[in-house]
Order: C-alpha cells, then structure tokens, then sequence
C-alpha cells in the first residue's frame, strides 16, 4: 500500500456540536469502535486539550497480554471541527511511548442539523522497528465506515432511536 493513511466520511444527521461531544466522551470510545478491540474508557472525563492524555482498555487476542491499555494523547483539539489522537502506552516509572499512529475525525457542519464526518488512521509517523511487527493498517477496510456507523447511532437522540 503507498499511502500511509486510509480515510472514510459519512453524513451525520445531527449537529456538528452533538457529534464533536460525543468524540470528546472516551466513555463513548467502545461503542464507536468498529473492531471490538476498545472495551473501557479507563479515563472518563471529557476531552478538553491539546495534551491531555486519557487511558482506554483494550483486548486483541494477538497482543501478548490480550488485554492492555493504551495511553490516547490528545494531539488535535479545535471544537467543533477537528479532534484527534496519538495512542501509545505508558512504560516504567509512568513515561509515556507512542507508536507513531493517529486517529483523527473532521468535522464540517451541513448547516443546523447534519455534520459531514471523516475518520482518518494515519501511520506514516510509524518506525520500522514497530513496523516490523505490526502491519499497518491492523485492521480491515470496513472498520473506518462502521466506526462512523457507530458514532452516528451515539450522536442520535435516544428518542429518535437508531438511524435508518
């Protein structure tokens, strides 16, 4: 694959301030994820900053503990428009190691009531030595477009139910 990165967009139907909330909510994180792999929010308060770092438990029956945790630093922080990560893991005596990945989500509203939503992975910033044991992207295509699924169904009112 040439690209280092793989992008998916959908249409929301529900203003850009309601879906940006809910990306700022890692205890929404498990059931936006389209992998399974996210369980916990292990740090539950709102995403307020550029730096702020927030823990999620996770399970991968190919990682050697099958379940850890990753240790999310807040790298894009611009409300409603833009929000975005870079996971990595905390190692002895609290210091934190990324991996060089990142998730990011644009956001760009379709007037009062839709957001048009892009979920962008990027793995250019990956060393070899991790590319060595990691391919890059660790997960299928449809992951992207069922993590925007997910994230529209959250952003819906629980009233309106689930969207069509």
């Amino acid at each position: 694959m040439a690209e280092e990165n793989v992008s998916a967009t959908l249409t929301v139907a529900e203003p850009v301030a309601r879906v940006f909330a809910v990306l700022a909510d890692p205890t929404t994180h498990p059931a936006i994820d389209g992998t399974g792999w996210v369980r916990e929010a292990v740090d539950r308060a709102p995403l307020t900053e550029v730096g702020q770092v927030f823990r999620i438990g996770m399970y991968h029956p190919n990682h050697p503990d099958g379940h850890y945790e990753m240790a999310n630093r807040v790298e894009v922080f611009d409300p409603p428009r833009a929000i975005g990560w870079l996971p990595g893991q905390e190692k002895d005596g609290g210091r934190l190691e990324f991996g060089g990945w990142t998730w990011r989500y644009d956001l760009m509203p379709l007037g009062p009531s839709g957001t048009e939503v892009t979920l962008t992975y990027d793995w250019s910033a990956v060393p070899q030595f991790i590319r060595e044991y990691i391919h890059f992207p660790p997960f299928g295509p449809e992951h992207l477009i069922d993590s925007l699924r997910h994230l529209a169904e959250l952003a819906a009112p629980a009233s309106a139910g689930p969207p069509v």
